[in-house]
């Protein structure tokens, strides 16, 4: 788990990063093992772009304010592919896309 905010995390399964995010993913990518899954806000997102080799993004048809920003910081423009789409009856939609 990667946070500035938390102090400790009492549950031994759980390792706690409070800086170098890029670094962890770096050196977890270099590791066997399944994928690495990036749920969290902005910030984050916007430290690990360089490392982002896939993105699912959900969308709903409503506009419900402000938000936090998919990707915080500096405007760095990355070219990503859409690969998939899933439309749903709602009018929800996810899709995935992947670095070009």
């Amino acid at each position: 788990m990667v946070s500035s905010t938390y102090g400790r995390i009492d549950d031994p399964a759980v390792e706690l990063v409070d800086a170098d995010p890029v670094g962890l993913v770096q050196r977890l990518k270099k590791e066997a093992g399944l994928d690495i899954w990036l749920c969290g806000g902005g910030n984050l997102a916007a430290q690990l772009l360089g490392e982002i080799d896939e993105m699912i993004i959900k969308s709903h048809p409503v506009v419900a304010g402000g938000g936090i920003s998919a990707f915080a910081g500096a405007f760095r423009p990355t070219l990503f592919t859409p690969t998939a789409r899933k439309e749903f009856g709602n009018g929800a939609q996810v899709t995935w896309f992947t670095r070009a």
